[in-house]
């Protein structure tokens, strides 16, 4: 009679204490497995969570960079550069800067790779009478086109140029003189074809008139000079306006830098805001689910271990009274022949059947708890990622492990106690 008979044997003739002795191993798996499969579970609910907010905040700061180019092109520059010894009282009080400096000054700005402005406009504006109106005033701008950067993609204007010969007219201008595109006027003995009438902007740009730098200079007898370099801060690290007054003045000494307030920078404050808030939105998120998991293994760090104390301790019970039920039986082995050491491996060997078995039976049911009780809403059809082939051997070793060890003093009871005696009682 075999050992591997020996064992089923026994199995069939105690099939209720097998039965209990399975089904606390297959509790032990199963609580395992479910709370490894639950955590695990909620790892990638957290990972597809987060990537899907990420994702989200950055497909809405795209939108927002897109607005915010749009906004500024519309908009404007919003950094205004005024010559060395240039008064603010007084440039506030007249609307135009009444220092000079060289046109090259915008080249020289160009050349040094600033990255935190962008797309300069040099111009040359002053107040004048308009002889040929009726010497009425008008601020005369003369403006060409912007400076390209060194090494720097070319990016499209935010203000075209005038042509030689044309003139640009505000609102007010066209509308009281009744002009209209391709019209002729006259100023200040020079002659000039309405290139565009501008709506109304409620600004002193209805008063303006532009025209070609070049003819600008030669009118306000100003040749090779502008009064103002019109620039676009960049939304980037490092643009703060203390930062790029440096960075200028180390490039045009004594020059004066504005930040224009207009609604580009409100616009930019606001995505800044946004920003903000998306960030802290997805950090109190990450932080939710921290704090949900480490919630999850408080749990399972209690009931996992008493559960498996628990079973362990069954079967060893479970397994002492099958020693002192099969005391004649256990004697009658070793009249017969059977050595101490087959005796325990009897009994080693029931165990470790007993724990394969409830291995398998703790793994599917574990994981099928794990599977649907973790995160029904996010886990569907994800059971290939979740089943990891290494909880499934370590529950396959572990399993019988643990019901070998919980038998291990019941089957050295068995193995030390003396045919004789046992025969001679019974």
């Amino acid at each position: 009679m075999t050992i591997l008979h020996l064992v089923i044997q026994e199995i069939l003739h105690r099939k209720t204490s097998f039965l209990i002795g399975l089904a606390a191993i297959t509790a032990a798996a199963g609580v395992l497995v479910a709370e490894m499969t639950i955590l695990e579970a909620h790892d990638i609910r957290t990972r597809a969570i987060l990537a899907e907010k990420e994702e989200g905040i950055a497909e809405d700061m795209r939108r927002m960079e897109d607005e915010y180019r749009k906004i500024m092109k519309e908009l404007g520059y919003n950094l205004l550069i005024l010559p060395e010894g240039q008064r603010l009282d007084n440039f506030y009080d007249s609307g135009y800067a009444s220092e000079t400096m060289p046109e090259d000054s915008v080249t020289r700005l160009a050349a040094a790779e600033m990255v935190t402005i962008r797309h300069l406009l040099p111009s040359l504006e002053q107040k004048i009478r308009w002889p040929e109106q009726g010497n009425r005033t008008i601020v005369l701008v003369g403006v060409r086109g912007e400076a390209p950067f060194l090494n720097r993609e070319e990016k499209e204007p935010m203000l075209l140029p005038v042509a030689p010969g044309e003139i640009v007219l505000g609102y007010e201008l066209w509308n009281s003189l009744g002009l209209a595109p391709k019209d002729r006027v006259r100023l200040r003995g020079r002659s000039f074809t309405v290139a565009e009438c501008h709506p109304q902007r409620g600004t002193k740009d209805d008063i303006t008139a532009w025209v070609d730098l070049a003819a600008a200079q030669s009118m306000l007898g100003k040749p090779g000079l502008i009064n103002a370099i019109l620039a676009l801060k960049c939304h980037c690290a490092g643009n703060h306006i203390d930062s790029i007054r440096t960075q200028v003045a180390g490039i045009l000494p004594g020059v004066r830098v504005i930040e224009l307030e207009n609604n580009v920078l409100v616009r930019a404050r606001a995505r800044d805001q946004a920003k903000a808030t998306a960030d802290s939105t997805l950090a109190a998120e990450r932080e939710y689910r921290a704090a949900l998991r480490a919630q999850q293994e408080r749990f399972a760090a209690w009931l996992a271990p008493a559960v498996i104390l628990g079973a362990a301790a069954l079967i060893g019970l479970l397994m002492l009274a099958n020693v002192r039920e099969r005391r004649a039986e256990i004697g009658i082995l070793r009249a017969i022949g059977y050595s101490s050491r087959q005796v325990v491996t009897v009994f080693l060997a029931k165990a470790a059947l007993l724990g394969t078995a409830g291995a398998v039976l703790g793994f599917i049911s574990g994981f099928a708890v794990g599977l649907t009780a973790g995160e029904p809403s996010g886990i569907n059809g994800m059971a290939r990622e979740l089943f990891d082939p290494r909880l499934f051997f370590l529950t396959l070793l572990a399993a019988p492990l643990l019901a070998s060890t919980a038998s291990w003093i019941p089957a050295l009871l068995a193995a030390r106690q003396d045919p004789a005696a046992i025969l001679g009682r019974e």
